[in-house]
């Protein structure tokens, strides 16, 4: 029984904390007009941008960012892979083009742009070399 309860804890805990990534803008910005929250919108090169791997491993996936997104924001990945085997699906692709066209003309890797719930940048940052804690405390910085 203690075994069964231990799972089902642990189960539980991490669908609290599990990250619910929007790959559609728009969706996105909805959501986020429906819970008063801002956008944390990431552009990725995900299987070649070596800051990109870090900032996913070192931050995104850290309990503590699973954590103050799913409180505070609404969190959306722009993809673009550049192996075959990880090609997204065209329609995808061309969302993210988009995205990029508006909000990322320069063409940075990684980019982090901070926006409020209609789509206004609030700020962009890249990779840092931090604590998931530091990184969310310089992401509520610009927030305010």
């Amino acid at each position: 029984m203690k075994n069964i309860l231990l799972i089902a804890t642990v189960l539980f805990s991490s669908l609290v904390y599990s990250q619910d990534w929007k790959f559609d803008f728009e969706e996105a910005k909805q959501l986020a007009n429906e819970e008063n929250k801002n956008i944390i919108l990431v552009f990725s090169g995900s299987d070649w941008c070596a800051p990109c791997i870090k900032l996913d491993r070192n931050i995104w996936q850290s309990e503590a960012f699973k954590k103050e997104a799913n409180a505070n924001w609404i969190i959306v990945k722009a993809d673009f892979p550049r192996k075959k085997a990880n090609q997204l699906e065209d329609s995808q692709t061309e969302k993210n083009r988009k995205l990029a066209e508006k909000y990322n003309v320069e063409g940075s890797f990684p980019l982090v742009v901070i926006l409020d719930k209609s789509g206004k940048i609030l700020s962009k940052m890249g990779y840092k070399n931090v604590s998931p804690e530091e990184y969310i405390k310089m992401i509520h910085a610009v927030e305010k």
